[in-house]
């Protein structure tokens, strides 16, 4: 079912009930300046969605004695640091390595700026130890990235090859594939755009970071994969997909864990596992149940996020079990539309005062400086060329947009201070000499 004369980017729904045939609504377009409407052929970029396949694939190796999951990752990326790093910590995010794509931030790269998986390792490499303690959940594309490598190493070849050769043209899913380089033309692909004053706006940059953020595809092929993900846990017999050759581990949101790329849900009588991924505008979701219920949702419009469509079909169902799907799914693509909310960033205060210097600060594990000005009492932190208004939020800690500053002491004299970011904490930044 397809949702008549579209005039903005949308959305791809699919549904599948336990044993039925599956639903599939969509609406929208997939190129707004050529006004092609959204259909069962286009594919989406899913974003962390993908970390599900590049598990799966790391899992396949160690099945075939390639990897082993209790071995050090250093053993095969002699330039990780950390050496008691291991296989099986990298897939579950308790490695304490931190986002190298946030760190690109802090090494003051614009948003269109090109970026290649080999700036994203250098960022990683640099990384001497844990920023969290061994086992603590800590969420991080780096992970995904550094387990690329590792199978790109061990196999002898990319990573699109060998998904496709392991995965894809196995299962039928042929419209699915990892975009190895940004200029790569992917067939059917939609554009992912945001809401601008004059109408419509691209969003991708001129990047694509393999493994967790560069596989493109289509609701049917998603719900191929999920379909064998369920044969597979069936097979398995454990309580979780995998469950036997890895653990799953405390995640960041209780009472969810983390396994092989996969969230878990444990919910009384139906466990499920999922996960979500935004990428520069695209956004994904899957779902999967133990007794076999399928949820695929994939975006191509910021103002309507996947994860929310997926979550409202789940609370539909729960609710009104017997309600027809056709019916279903477009109510839950209304309830997925969100704001987008936008502020404004100057270069002086709302007072009008001007900026004063404070120092450049530097830090060993990222390079490039930050700035730190104040504007009276306020301090500011400068990134990208553009200031962050930092609010006070104790004695000695000031937040900013997904991050907060630690000082020292007081702000009088500021030799240094603590940057913590929500994917890259405790990193130690000092003054540079003037």
């Amino acid at each position: 079912m397809t949702a008549d004369r579209p005039t903005a980017p949308g959305l791809s729904l699919l549904v599948r009930l336990p044993g039925r045939e599956p639903a599939l609504w969509h609406t929208g377009l997939a190129s707004v300046e050529h006004q092609v409407p959204i259909g069962p052929d286009t594919a989406f970029n899913t974003g962390s969605v993908a970390k599900q396949i590049t598990a799966h694939l790391v899992l396949l190796a160690a099945r075939d004695n390639l990897i082993h999951l209790h071995q050090s990752a250093a053993d095969l990326l002699p330039k990780l640091k950390p050496a008691d790093v291991t296989v099986a910590e990298l897939i579950t995010h308790t490695s304490g390595l931190r986002d190298a794509e946030t760190l690109l931030g802090l090494a003051g790269l614009r948003d269109l700026d090109h970026y290649t998986a080999a700036d994203l390792r250098t960022l990683a490499y640099r990384q001497r130890e844990r920023a969290v303690p061994a086992g603590q959940f800590l969420y991080s594309n780096t992970n995904y990235l550094l387990l690329v490598e590792l199978l790109e190493t061990v196999h002898r070849t990319d990573l699109a090859d060998l998904a496709r050769r392991q995965i894809f043209d196995p299962l039928g899913m042929h419209a699915t594939g990892f975009q190895s380089d940004p200029r790569q033309v992917v067939p059917g692909a939609a554009a992912a755009y945001r809401p601008s004053d004059n109408g419509w706006q691209h969003t991708q940059p001129p990047a694509a970071l393999p493994g967790p953020g560069s596989l493109f595809t289509t609701a049917g092929d998603l719900d191929r994969w999920l379909g064998h993900l369920h044969q597979q846990w069936q097979h398995d017999g454990a309580s979780l997909p995998w469950q036997e050759a890895l653990g799953y581990r405390t995640a960041d949101r209780e009472p969810y864990l983390y396994g092989p790329g996969l969230y878990a849900a444990p919910r009384p009588g139906n466990t499920a596992v999922f996960h979500y991924g935004h990428e520069h505008g695209f956004s994904a979701a899957t779902h999967l149940t133990r007794d076999g219920l399928r949820i695929v949702s994939l975006s191509n419009n910021t103002d309507l996020a996947s994860d929310h469509a997926a979550a409202a079909v789940l609370r539909a169902l729960d609710q009104h079990p017997g309600q027809d799907l056709d019916e279903l799914l477009p109510l839950a693509a209304e309830h997925a539309r969100r704001t987008v909310q936008t502020a404004a960033v100057h270069s002086k205060d709302d007072d009008g005062w001007p900026h004063h210097e404070v120092g450049r600060f530097t830090c060993d594990q990222v390079p490039g400086a930050l700035r730190l000005t104040r504007t009276g009492d306020t301090l500011h932190l400068w990134r990208r060329g553009t200031p962050d208004r930092l609010t006070p939020a104790g004695p000695a800690t000031w937040a900013g947009n997904g991050y907060s500053l630690t000082l020292p002491g007081d702000t009088g004299d500021i030799e240094g201070f603590t940057l913590d970011l929500d994917r890259a904490p405790h990193l130690a930044y000092v003054r540079q000499p003037s």
